[in-house]
């Protein structure tokens, strides 16, 4: 078992949960803000609707389909994910807050700022306190919150990304945001290269590979509609999960069905995880030791199950998806001269 040890998070179950409760507990002191705010001096930013996007000196249409106007280029911006704060500062400009995450930033402005939860837990008390002019959200997932934070003053604009292609319109939109188009191309441009570079290089014996999202106790196969799904065969591995039936709460993933699992016998199982790296795998092989099927699988007897690092497979990389698809190309292309001499040699590998 490989491990490569990076950062420490919550469950996508728990912090769901705790969203929710902490939405209602905070709604009424959200609103009552921009009141306090004026007492003491400061002026609350007024909120511009989109049904007015006209009237705005800048307008975007963000991934929900919806025109978001604002004033100018937005001098206050908060992000929800790791994977916007990465583009803000790769086109040059700045977060007043970020996520909760204790994955490092490459950024070191972006580690000075200030955290305001994730994506799955909003604390709108803190985003209330920042003044933002715009907070980059995750769609659909931080929907509910719209009404909220244009409450305060800040106009919410909604992105995804489940694919590399997402990533770049992520780039493109926030690069209009910031009114830095020729600086998001660039940065366009190097992904397209390397995505140009790995399909020029295909590989003859792509490794059967089960890419697994986990934190402990909870455990999905990576299906090609999510990005880590994707990322493994845009670097060349073949994905046996990839006609799994998707789960109803979260249709880029699959339940682990150990039979299909044993029946694919995949030679690579790669753990992506915004948990703790190390509880994690002992979760997994504490999973996988329920069932004894589980040991005849190429991967585990070869013991060639690795976690990937999460400041690219756990969370959105951003604009160091490049880095990622670098890192899971060499990867595959070692496994895949393991496997080969293996077989060559009629120790195992490839049946």
């Amino acid at each position: 078992m490989v491990v490569e040890k990076k950062s420490a998070s919550r469950t996508l179950k728990t912090d769901r949960q705790r969203g929710a409760r902490r939405r209602t507990a905070w709604t009424a002191l959200i609103l009552a803000v921009p009141l306090s705010l004026a007492g003491c001096g400061v002026q609350p930013q007024q909120t511009t609707t989109t049904a007015a996007a006209g009237q705005g000196k800048l307008v975007v249409t963000d991934f929900a389909g919806r025109e978001v106007a604002l004033a100018g280029v937005p001098k206050r911006i908060v992000t929800l994910g790791n994977g916007e704060t990465d583009i803000v500062y790769a086109l040059g400009g700045q977060v007043a807050g970020r996520p909760d995450s204790d994955v490092p930033l490459p950024y070191e402005g972006a580690e000075q700022a200030a955290r305001i939860g994730t994506a799955h837990e909003v604390d709108l008390e803190r985003i209330a306190l920042l003044r933002p002019d715009v907070v980059l959200g995750n769609d659909p997932m931080n929907v509910k919150d719209i009404p909220t934070l244009e409450g305060i003053g800040a106009k919410m604009v909604l992105t995804s990304a489940n694919s590399i292609d997402e990533i770049e319109r992520q780039i493109a939109l926030i690069g209009r945001l910031l009114e830095r188009p020729e600086r998001a191309n660039e940065l366009i441009a190097v992904i397209e290269e390397e995505r140009t570079a790995l399909a020029s290089k295909a590989m003859e014996d792509r490794p059967r590979a089960l890419l697994v999202y986990g934190a402990p106790g909870t455990f999905m196969a990576a299906l090609p509609t999510s990005l880590g799904g994707n990322l493994l065969e845009a670097a060349g591995g073949y994905n046996i999960a990839s006609d799994y039936p998707r789960l109803q709460s979260y249709p880029q993933y699959a339940q682990l069905n150990a039979e299909r699992i044993v029946e694919a016998d995949p030679e690579v199982i790669l753990i992506m995880t915004h948990g703790n790296p190390a509880e994690v795998a002992d979760s997994f092989v504490a999973e996988m030791r329920k069932n004894a099927a589980w040991n005849s699988v190429a991967a585990v007897r070869a013991d060639r199950v690795e976690v990937l690092p999460a400041d690219l497979f756990g969370t959105n990389p951003g604009t160091r998806v490049v880095e990622a698809l670098e890192l899971l190309r060499g990867k595959l292309d070692a496994y895949a001269a393991t496997l080969s001499g293996a077989s060559a040699a009629g120790v195992g590998g490839t049946p």
